[in-house]
């Protein structure tokens, strides 16, 4: 669904502030002892600020090249405490172990949920804490608050990508389905899912929004991290629509220098019993 992302996911979409792992850190008193399950890490967005606080942590992903990604990035930090393992979340086994938290973030959606949740459960040790990222790193939210740059035109890079790919939304070899329920509809549906699986909880953490500047290079980057624009869904045509891309962000910028107000990040911990 990713294919050919992995280095611009983790260049495009925003780093996690450090106050997510602050908050973590704090709140479950991690202190590098314990083992961390990432599972759809990608490029270890947030395997690699997480892994320093646990002795070892696996990070789980079905993309081989977003794991190469996130090793290459782990050496590169100096970060040697992760093991990289390609695998379906919903095929992960105990033969991964047992561990005190695991993580997911903007991938949950995508799996088997009833699934998944209830491996974790199996995975988690008594006690042990599943943290629920619910996030948008891609891009920013709309507003009027003066910001030092302008805006990315994001209705007009959404306008373009349909121009190349047509209006429904791609989403691997198919289409993406719009999902149509409120944000409080998903969490009771989320709620229940986590609770068939023997969690209690949630207790929701949150950080606030914080604005960004990025560059030209980092908008062009983060549409490609979309699974509806990924770069191999345009054939040969990506390198017309990049420079028509890039056409549309000069218009809005000539400076290449965008601010983005980025929305507020919302934890649910889950506790297993």
């Amino acid at each position: 669904m990713y294919a050919g992302s992995a280095a611009y996911y983790a260049r495009g979409r925003v780093p996690y502030p450090a106050e997510l792992a602050d908050l973590l850190v704090d709140e479950l008193a991690l202190d590098g002892r314990g083992r961390l399950l990432d599972l759809g890490c990608g490029p270890g967005s947030l395997t690699l600020p997480l892994a320093p606080y646990f002795e070892q942590t696996v990070a789980v992903d079905a993309d081989e090249q977003m794991l190469a990604e996130g090793a290459r990035l782990a050496q590169a930090a100096g970060i040697t405490n992760v093991s990289w393992v390609c695998s379906r979340a919903e095929d992960v086994s105990r033969s991964l172990g047992d561990f005190r938290m695991a993580t997911m973030a903007q991938s949950f959606h995508w799996m088997d949920r009833d699934r998944v949740a209830g491996l974790l459960r199996q995975l988690l040790i008594p006690g042990g804490a599943l943290a629920f990222v619910h996030a948008t790193t891609h891009q920013g939210i709309e507003g009027t608050d003066r910001v030092p740059h302008p805006r990315p035109p994001w209705e007009q890079i959404e306008a373009l990508v349909a121009d190349y790919l047509g209006q429904e939304r791609r989403a691997g070899r198919g289409y993406r389905q719009i999902d149509s329920v409120t944000e409080d509809e998903r969490g009771q549906v989320e709620a229940r899912i986590f609770g068939r699986a023997g969690f209690a909880g949630p207790k929701r953490l949150e950080v606030p929004g914080w604005v960004v500047t990025r560059s030209a290079d980092e908008i062009v980057a983060s549409v490609f991290s979309l699974s509806f624009a990924a770069p191999h869904l345009f054939g040969d045509r990506v390198g017309s629509f990049e420079h028509e891309l890039r056409i549309l962000l000069t218009q809005a910028s000539p400076t290449g220098r965008f601010s983005e107000a980025m929305r507020e990040i919302a934890v649910d911990l889950w506790t297993a019993d």
